[in-house]
């Protein structure tokens, strides 16, 4: 059976290009994302490390520390990152793990088995786009997954992040299209109406099991 939400990330030891990390011990009490991606030099794969990159200053805001898996070896990464230096306007300011053996891979569940394509020179699969966002308490929160050739939002990603805390925080859900702390969220169905008084007054109920509310935060 696979990774389900709510599941403890599977922790591990692994070299990377910032060096060799303890999962768990590398993120300690922080909210982490680990994202794969099929293989070195390949184009949707460098414009997406250069999103992250980019959005450093916003992870860093959130606590969040982000680290990137491809199933290639060191040297190979090195090489890489020049390239995505040099196209993407950014520095890699994050480490990436050398999963040539496909160690994590398989620990996570990222391998492709479904597209006979997309296996490395020695037939063996690659990695699909995978997405996991894991809590302070090692917790899986949310899991994405994008076929090899679709590129992902990383700006959605975010999105998530925020929601995410955001419900921890505040007993709230946020609805369809929601883009940050402007616009209004959805009081948990466990609070009650007269607790819902307390912790957002002036709150909508538009109906029993629907109430909206303004949060600051």
């Amino acid at each position: 059976m696979g990774l389900r939400l709510g599941d403890v990330a599977p922790n591990f030891k692994v070299e990377t290009t910032m060096g060799e990390i303890e999962f768990h011990k590398w993120k300690k009490d922080l909210w982490a994302i680990l994202f794969s991606h099929p293989e070195d030099f390949t184009p949707v794969c460098t414009t997406e490390l250069g999103a992250v990159a980019r959005l450093k200053p916003e992870w860093e805001a959130r606590h969040v520390k982000v680290v990137g898996l491809s199933c290639n070896d060191l040297k190979s990464h090195g090489a890489w990152i020049d390239d995505i230096q040099n196209t993407q306007g950014c520095s890699v300011n994050f480490p990436i793990i050398a999963d040539a053996d496909r160690k994590v891979a398989t620990l996570y569940d990222m391998l492709d088995y479904q597209d006979a394509s997309n296996v490395d020179r020695r037939g063996m699969p690659l990695t699909v786009r995978s997405v996991f966002i894991i809590d302070t308490m090692n917790r899986i929160r949310l899991i994405m997954t994008y076929p090899a050739v679709t590129g992902r939002n990383f700006a959605e990603i975010l999105r998530c992040v925020d929601s995410l805390q955001l419900g921890d925080r505040r007993r709230v859900a946020t609805p369809e299209g929601w883009k940050g702390i402007e616009d209004e969220v959805i009081i948990h169905n466990g609070v009650s109406d007269e607790e819902a008084g307390k912790l957002f007054p002036g709150y909508k109920k538009v109906l029993p099991y629907l109430r909206l509310a303004k949060v600051e935060d």
